[in-house]
């Protein structure tokens, strides 16, 4: 049984759909009290963490819809709003060598895995922009006077928990609109103001055009799924 702490966005397709049935096993273990892998370590650290793990299907169910999945089977367990848990079984740095070493020979994930701090921060930093700016500044200054075979275990762990951290509706308008510059010149559809636009409707058009086009910058951005949990009115 695992759960990953890694945004989904790094999982294939086979690892993504996994993770989706083992997290509705653990949610039927919690909430029904039923007694199989009750005391497995996975179970045991998200006890009484209901909405994390809400919060983390929603995540899964975001990417599975990105890949064409529709997910019908809404977590509805809240308990301990706004509480993630506070422990790893595995460091966020571990569990990318982990993938690395399961995925070989196999079908990668949307967003290849990083080979260092450039990438690792390159795949997340419009999802750090809709929680803070000044963060996001602080670790594109520190990522950049990084070397290619540096260690990035602590900024890992730094962008796994910052994600955690419910973004502003005004940072989530700032990121998406930062992420439409990448594909607005090829938008052919009605135009009107993009800031008349609701953030549900932005980031629909960012994730269909960056997809039809094949926008790897956006593409390989962990913000095209994630940013979809906290956009009022997106029901996942």
């Amino acid at each position: 049984m695992r759960i990953w702490d890694l945004h989904p966005g790094y999982l294939n397709r086979q690892s993504l759909l996994s993770e989706h049935r083992e997290l509705h096993g653990m949610v039927s273990i919690l909430v029904n009290h039923k007694k199989g892998y009750s005391s497995h370590p996975e179970t045991l650290r998200w006890m009484d963490l209901g909405w994390a793990l809400n919060k983390r299907h929603q995540l899964l169910a975001a990417e599975m819809r990105l890949r064409g999945y529709n997910d019908k089977s809404p977590v509805r367990t809240r308990k301990n709003n706004g509480q993630w848990l506070g422990t790893f079984i595995d460091e966020p740095y571990v569990q990318i060598q982990l993938l690395r070493d399961k995925y070989q020979d196999k079908e990668p994930g949307r967003i290849p895995l990083p080979q260092n701090a450039q990438e690792m921060w390159r795949h997340h930093k419009y999802a750090v922009m809709a929680r803070s700016v000044p963060l996001y500044k602080k670790i594109g200054a520190d990522a950049a006077r990084t070397g290619p075979r540096d260690d990035f275990s602590g900024l890992a762990r730094l962008l796994v928990e910052t994600l955690r951290t419910p973004p502003s509706q005004g940072g989530l308008k700032n990121a998406l609109q930062h992420m439409w510059g990448y594909v607005s010149d090829i938008y052919d559809g009605p135009r009107g103001r993009v800031g008349d636009w609701s953030l549900g409707t932005l980031l629909g058009r960012i994730q269909e055009l960056a997809i039809r086009h094949r926008q790897s910058y956006l593409i390989e951005s962990v913000a095209l799924s994630e940013l979809a949990v906290w956009v009022q009115g997106r029901r996942l």
